[in-house]
């Protein structure tokens, strides 16, 4: 019967009009991912009205390919110029960024063209095969799950800390501290506004982001006066893509992202980021050669663009078979498959059956597309670290600001990411971590709100973290990781301290 259903919908799927859908969705969608600011989420609010005019079928692919386009389209600007698109590519900038610089661009630009394919192809086989079945596991998981899951994320941090374990800590805890400006989110009450009426509704993520990334790189290049990004030579388009060992790695990287991003996707209010910040995590303790990690690996692009994107695909399960949306983007989906008529819901596949199944067919689809159409522009996007900084530079510090100011419309917005600007150039002068800071700044709301739902449920008890088995399995992994950090950061430092006593003695 599936295999049946499945079919029809990919017949469907591959009419020239709903091949046209997908192909817009992905163009328009790459492009907004490229600029800082407007996400998936922004790209399908602004386009819900004009997408009901579609027929049922086009306006949820449209809707889908955007959603897709977007996720890849951050990437681009994470690994050519250190400004990552959306949140979720914050983690692709340590390792892309770098590639870039060392004329390796178009392998970064590759890989994560084919980690998001990967992401998106066994992402939808999972969504087909899998999808009603596993839904509900999702809903089981509450507020002392999520503590803590967010407790062993926070943990692992550290990771991004450098040779510095005091600073990726101290970093981490001044995101939760910024994240905590402003309104209470549980009780309406403001706190640490300092009298500022901008500050009544807090930092935005975006100014802070382009801030610390775009702006700060901006400056510290103006400062160093560099030329340009590279200053090497680039062949053809096809010369730049990944081959032998490099390849290997990047697509083993991404099939274990897609696993990880995809599982945790189904949770609902997971974030792309935080999935694939766990993926580079993971790939980092795997390797035998984790020194390579912020200078050019190719599994660090590969990993958490691969795990951004199923997370994405995840996010499909609850909301095709309980009508439950797991991101802002999705609650957009819901939006737009109610306003054709179609309620999600465990009875979806059986009264809406060829729309359901052409939407899944359509994701296949829209991740080939993105593929076939990204990969011969590896080598125009590549060619972008040989402009000029003198002219490239003052593009992307407009391209920040504007980014900064287009969520709320607000001029404080502006002066947000300038600020941060500052901060981050200060914090790359002093080997300050950045990605700690910005992490921290999305989990500790997460982290505050399920912590004190869940005291709210116990009646003020802790006894419920011990109660609740995968919670307590959670926190108990967050405390080994952090014992067995701090160990190999000591012996680290000790042995570095050794090899230096013996050459001074040389």
């Amino acid at each position: 019967m599936m295999e049946v259903g499945f079919l029809e919908g990919l017949a469907a799927a591959l009419t020239l009009t709903n091949l046209g859908y997908a192909l817009a969705g992905c163009l328009l969608g790459t492009m907004v991912g490229v600029l800082p600011g407007l996400g998936p989420s922004s790209a399908m609010a602004i386009l819900l009205p004009s997408a009901i005019y579609l027929p049922p079928e086009g306006s949820i692919i449209v809707l889908a390919a955007i959603y897709y386009g977007a996720m890849y389209g951050g990437s681009t600007t994470a690994i050519l110029m250190n400004i990552p698109g959306e949140v979720a590519s914050v983690v692709t900038t340590i390792d892309g960024f770098a590639m870039t610089k060392d004329g390796r661009a178009g392998q970064a630009l590759a890989i994560s063209a084919v980690g998001s394919f990967i992401a998106g192809i066994g992402g939808t086989v999972a969504i087909a095969l899998i999808g009603p079945a596993v839904a509900g596991l999702a809903l089981a998981f509450g507020p002392p799950e999520y503590f803590g899951l967010v407790t062993f994320s926070m943990i692992a941090l550290v990771s991004f800390s450098g040779n510095s374990l005091v600073k990726g800590i101290a970093m981490g805890l001044a995101g939760m501290w910024l994240a905590s400006l402003g309104t209470d989110p549980l009780t309406g009450a403001q706190r640490m506004n300092f009298g500022s009426i901008d500050l009544m509704r807090g930092f935005d993520l975006v100014p802070v982001l382009v801030g610390l990334f775009g702006v700060a790189e901006v400056f510290l290049t103006a400062q160093e006066e560099i030329k340009q990004i590279y200053t090497g030579k680039l062949g053809r388009w096809w010369s730049m893509l990944p081959r032998g060992k490099e390849l290997a790695r990047g697509m083993t990287a991404s099939l274990r992202g897609t696993l990880s991003g995809f599982v945790l996707g189904i949770l609902p209010g997971m974030l792309p980021a935080l999935t694939a910040y766990l993926a580079y995590d993971l790939e980092r303790r795997i390797s035998r050669t984790p020194e390579r990690f912020g200078n050019g690996a190719i599994e660090g692009v590969a990993a958490p663009e691969a795990a951004n994107n199923a997370t994405a695909m995840g996010g499909f399960i609850p909301l095709l078979s309980l009508g439950v949306p797991t991101s802002p983007a999705l609650a957009i989906m819901l939006g737009a498959l109610m306003i054709n008529g179609v309620q999600p819901g465990p009875a979806l596949f059986g009264q809406h059956a060829l729309m359901t199944w052409t939407v899944i067919a359509s994701m296949l689809i829209a991740n080939a597309v993105l593929l076939f159409l990204n990969l011969p522009l590896v080598g125009l996007w590549a060619r972008l670290s040989l402009v000029p900084y003198r002219i490239l530079g003052p593009i992307i510090l407009a391209v920040c600001l504007v980014g900064a100011f287009a969520p709320r419309n607000s001029m404080f917005d502006v002066w947000t990411a300038l600020g941060f600007g500052l901060i981050g150039y200060a914090m790359r002068k002093g080997d300050w971590p950045a990605a700690p800071l910005i992490l921290g700044f999305l989990l500790g709301p997460l982290l505050e709100q399920s912590l004190r739902q869940s005291l709210s449920i116990s009646g003020g008890s802790l006894s419920i973290f011990f109660e609740r088995s995968v919670a307590f399995g959670f926190l108990l992994a967050a405390c080994l990781l952090l014992a067995l950090i701090t160990y190999f950061k000591s012996r680290s430092l000790q042995v570095a301290k050794l090899i230096e006593e013996s050459n001074a003695e040389v």
